[in-house]
């Protein structure tokens, strides 16, 4: 395994991964701005500018680029989170010098033409209309909307429908002119390639293209909004708990790995087997944790019968205040850094999902973990490390967010 980096002259951060044993090649660019770093006026507009960039270039339509990649049984794609936006090509090695210049293409001058403008934001507007017709997506945004109010973390990435129904193609071209900057990219790869030509690749085409850096943050400082309900005539109740958690770059992160494993990550996880297992009050029911530059999430999220509503979170906070004060057993704690590790181990079968960590790494954390340091950090944490961080992410104010047919008094706010 060969991890190498590179600064270009532009000032964009490259890093690829040679894998001399497959006949593909994964390239991903990582733009440093999500929802988050949107003002309230431009909520949408990262997520409608990953639509908007496959749809063309001076000198390729959005059907010849698509045309261009089918041909090669390529594969591209994007997508938006909270602090970065990644655009993809995937294809065989021998095709690689397409990927880089769809890729250099659409980053560097993407057309944005009126006619594509007004067709994508149409599509957008029906994906807004889809994710509310979720009560579990609904309950999810209210949650994170709760835990950070007023703050960028608690936006919907799809944003604002009613930004999206009136940005305008001087709007969008501005954010894309403030935020797509070489300063503010990493470029990846993975698969059959050799780093020092790659790079000369890239050199070529983002030549004479520089400036730009990071977004200027601020973290959230306004306590949680305790309970939101979201009064809907659904079949089940959808119920989602949310705590704030160390931030991605904390040491604690290896620990908060473990710990969201044995509450809720798998199907030996304390909820999971509690809940589903031994009560039969739900059919789904799970945590995840996601780091963020300056704050953290921990969110469980399940579903029930709405008479079994005030069980279901009473089991859940009972399990947390358990965790809280006792930790977790050795054995937990064993088949938590089992699961991590082999799941670390499997993430790496192909060039994409290489590719994805080591430009993830570049750009969230300024590094690519080893491999071999990696897992080695997961089986460094004691079962001391995990109780501290268990009696701090656990005991801390919650949000909770509830969709379903029920009054906005009906949930003690503990």
């Amino acid at each position: 395994m060969s991890i190498r980096t590179t600064r270009l002259g532009s000032g964009i951060r490259v890093v690829t991964e040679q894998m001399p044993h497959v006949s593909s090649v994964a390239v991903g660019c990582w733009v440093g701005t999500g929802s988050r770093d949107e003002a309230p006026a431009e909520a949408g507009i990262s997520h409608f500018l990953e639509h908007l960039l496959f749809k063309g270039t001076p000198g390729r339509t959005a059907r010849e680029i698509a045309e261009a990649i089918d041909a090669v049984g390529g594969d591209m794609n994007a997508y938006t989170s909270k602090e970065y936006t990644s655009f993809y090509v995937r294809t065989l090695a021998r095709d690689l010098d397409l990927a880089l210049d769809v890729l250099a293409e659409i980053l560097r001058d993407p057309a944005l033409r009126e006619d594509d403008v007004e067709a994508e934001r149409q599509v957008i507007l029906e994906e807004v209309l889809m994710h509310l017709d979720e009560p579990a997506d609904v309950a999810y945004e209210h949650a994170l909307e709760g835990l950070f109010p007023g703050h960028g973390l608690g936006r919907e990435i799809l944003g604002d429908p009613e930004v999206i129904k009136s940005a305008s193609v001087p709007a969008i071209r501005d954010f894309f002119d403030r935020h797509y900057r070489p300063g503010n990219m990493v470029i990846s790869a993975a698969g059959q390639l050799v780093h020092e030509e790659f790079v000369t690749e890239l050199e070529r085409r983002f030549a004479g293209w520089e400036g730009g850096g990071a977004p200027v943050r601020s973290a959230p400082t306004a306590p949680p909004r305790a309970v939101e309900v979201v009064q809907r005539d659904t079949e089940q109740a959808h119920l989602v708990l949310a705590m704030q958690a160390p931030e991605r770059r904390s040491p604690k992160r290896f620990a908060l790995a473990l710990l969201n494993h044995a509450l809720g990550g798998g199907v030996s996880s304390r909820l999971f087997q509690h809940i589903r297992e031994e009560r039969g009050l739900a059919y789904s029911v799970g945590s995840e944790w996601s780091g963020f530059a300056d704050s953290g999430t921990l969110v469980i999220s399940t579903g029930t019968a709405p008479g079994n509503t005030q069980e279901l979170l009473g089991l859940v906070r009972e399990e947390l205040d358990t965790m809280a004060g006792g930790g977790l057993t050795a054995r937990e704690i064993e088949v938590a850094k089992g699961h991590v590790n082999a799941d670390t181990l499997l993430a790496l079968e192909d060039s994409g999902s290489r590719m994805s960590r080591i430009g993830a790494g570049l750009l969230l954390h300024d590094e690519v973990l080893p491999i071999e340091d990696l897992l080695g950090r997961v089986e460094a944490v004691s079962k001391d490390e995990i109780a501290r961080l268990a009696a701090e992410v656990l005991c801390a104010e919650r949000s909770l967010a509830v969709v379903g047919p029920f009054g906005s008094s009906d949930f003690d706010p503990q």
